[in-house]
């Protein structure tokens, strides 16, 4: 006859391991797909003035960006305090928009030459900024003919703009 072994009761099986890489790869590959990265680093201070009739731009909407304001406090000591003019990465003059706006329509395969007339310039422009600069950016998209212009905003009250 066989000799039978007492079973140990109350302990577990040994945990596999072998699918631990593809879980981790999961993972991975789910933060890499949805996460997003900031498109521009702001160097101009952004505390948008308050508007109580407010339109979102679709995300189909052909936009280029400009965004005017006083430097952020940690380029104040490079370039000062005044008001400036904000392309991409970088500090801009105002002369600088026209060509900075046809390298957008021209490189962008989002917008193209066909959507020239379409494209919209949205100003992200601080609430503190003189209306001087403003006018002055708005004079070179009108030299291009670059007439639907779209101001930033925040939801609120427009008189807490006055305060």
């Amino acid at each position: 006859m066989s000799k039978f072994k007492k079973k140990k009761s109350g302990e577990l099986p040994p945990v596999s391991t072998a699918a631990l890489p593809d879980i981790v790869f999961m993972l991975l590959f789910f933060f890499m797909t949805v996460t997003t990265f900031k498109k521009d680093d702001y160097k101009v201070r952004q505390d948008f003035p308050r508007a109580d009739q407010v339109q979102i731009l679709n995300k189909e909407d052909k936009v280029i960006y400009i965004y005017a304001g006083k430097p952020s406090e940690r380029y104040q000591a490079e370039v000062g305090t005044q008001a400036k003019i904000q392309l991409n990465d970088k500090f801009a003059d105002v002369s600088e928009i026209k060509d900075y706006w046809f390298n957008e329509i021209n490189n962008n395969p989002k917008l193209g030459q066909q959507f020239q007339n379409i494209a919209i310039t949205a100003l992200k422009v601080d609430g503190e900024t003189n209306m001087g600069l403003v006018s002055d950016i708005k004079q070179q998209l009108r030299e291009i003919n670059a007439l639907k212009i779209n101001y930033t905003t925040k939801k609120g009250k427009f008189s807490d703009n006055l305060k």
